[in-house]
Order: C-alpha cells, then structure tokens, then sequence
C-alpha cells in the first residue's frame, strides 16, 4: 500500500524543514495491526515561490518535488497534487500544510478510519471554539461557514477550513477543483454529492509562526467564502434542491402519519 502525504508549499524556506522533520518522525514510529506493508512517500507541491523553498526543498529528500513555475494559488496547487498522486499509485493521500500547523503526530488519526474501511475520507477538527490561536471574531465566523455548508452538503463536518485531510483513492479520484480561493469547502460539498463516507477527527495544531497567507483580513476571508458557496450552489443546485425536496416530502408524510395515527386514537 503506498501512502502519498502531499505539501501544497509557497514561500516556506524557513518552515519547511520542521514540517517535513516532524512528518517523517511521526511515519516513521505509525504501526497498524493486520494491514499490508505501508509505503509512505513525501511530495511537496511549490506554488511559484520566490524565495530558496525549492532549493530547500531539494535537501529535504522527500520522493517528490513538484514546481509549477509561478504562482497559482491554493486550490490549483491542492488539485495538482491529488492528480500526481493518483497518477503515481497512492492508495491513501495525506493533504497537510508546508506551515507545520498541525501536529504530524495525528496523521495516524487520519488513516486509521480509511484503513478500517470506515471513511473514504477524513478531515481534522482543530477545535477551534477551543482554541487560543483564534480572535473571537474568527470563531464565530468558522462556526457561521462550518454551519451553512454542513448544512449545504448534509455532512457533519465541524471543521470545514481544515486542510489537514486525507482521502482514500476513490475519494481522491472523485475531486475535481474549480474554485479559485480555497479547495476546503468545494472539496467537502462535491464529495457529499458523489456518497463519499466522510468522517471528522480531533487533531491538535502548532503554535502559529506567522500570519495566514490565505486569510488577508476578515472582511476578505468573509466575502471569498460566501462568493465561493454561493457559486458552489448554483453549480450543484439541482442537487441541492432535490435534497431539500426529499426533506419536505419526508416531512409531509411524517405529519400525515402523525394525523392519521390521532385520528385513529379519537375514533
């Protein structure tokens, strides 16, 4: 069985080596009962950066380098990876940050419900109602976008920002990214749509060492989201739709059975 962790990387030569030090210490000591050999390769995916990560990179011996020449962004990077992945016979695939935010240490947290047959696809839970490293301005937003697209995607994803994910080779050959911003949300609402298994688990996360690069401002991050759910459900509408017309139905009946049972009773 081979197990791919992919790193979608911009400007980290300073984060870099930590990240993949701690991933290789963590691989390194992972056991599970009853499965097959595990073979664990490392692909860090450069998005155009213009600082040393490349020749950084290249000292690290990992597997894989991957270099798209110039910037592209996150989603674009998330996607090619999963393809090169795909395309070199991984079983499982570990979507991790080049920041080392989470915790290597949870990767196994990660596989284990793949290996049990359990989920095609896992995404940590940061906790971040818990958590210290976040304003309370941001906790009430990730709890606001978590909630629409649970909601949207009837999953009970708590953590629908996490990138800390892994997919087993049916779910990955299922993604398919078209947004621009971020792969997080279109990633969970496509995988629902196609009966995808997905499961949450808690994960522990770094210190920060420095800003998001992703999220600018909350005003910037609170209109990239709702443009992206918005575009999201016009391009899965009837999908959507037909969910919510499945609800109603089921309700309608529901109630008339309740009628029915009441009338019985006072008859």
């Amino acid at each position: 069985m081979k197990i791919i962790i992919q790193i979608p990387c911009y400007n980290e030569e300073y984060q870099l080596p930590t990240t993949i030090y701690e991933i290789k210490s963590a691989i390194s000591n992972f056991s599970f009962s009853g499965s097959e050999n595990i073979n664990w390769e490392i692909m860090i995916i450069d998005d155009g950066s213009t600082d040393k990560t490349l020749k950084v990179a290249s000292k690290l011996n990992v597997e894989h380098i991957v270099s798209l020449g110039r910037h592209r962004g996150l989603a674009y990077t998330f996607q090619k990876g999963i393809d090169k992945c795909l395309s070199l016979g991984a079983s499982i695939i570990i979507n991790t940050d080049a920041d080392n935010q989470y915790q290597s240490k949870d990767i196994e947290k990660l596989i284990i419900p793949i290996l049990e047959n359990k989920a095609d696809m896992v995404i940590g839970d940061r906790q971040i109602l818990k958590s210290d490293e976040f304003s309370s301005i941001k906790k009430k937003l990730h709890f606001i976008g978590s909630y629409v697209v649970r909601k949207i995607s009837n999953t009970n994803v708590k953590d629908v920002p996490s990138g800390f994910r892994s997919f087993n080779r049916y779910a990955a050959k299922k993604i398919n990214i078209t947004a621009k911003y971020t792969y997080t949300l279109e990633n969970i609402i496509q995988s629902s749509f196609y009966g995808i298994k997905i499961t949450t688990v808690p994960i522990r996360v770094n210190k920060s060492t420095r800003k998001s690069r992703l999220i600018k401002s909350n005003s910037q991050y609170i209109t990239a989201s709702v443009l992206t759910i918005v575009r999201l459900i016009l391009k899965y509408r009837f999908i959507i739709l037909k969910r919510i017309y499945k609800k109603f139905i089921l309700t309608l009946i529901l109630f008339s059975l309740i009628l029915l049972i009441i009338k019985f009773i006072i008859l």
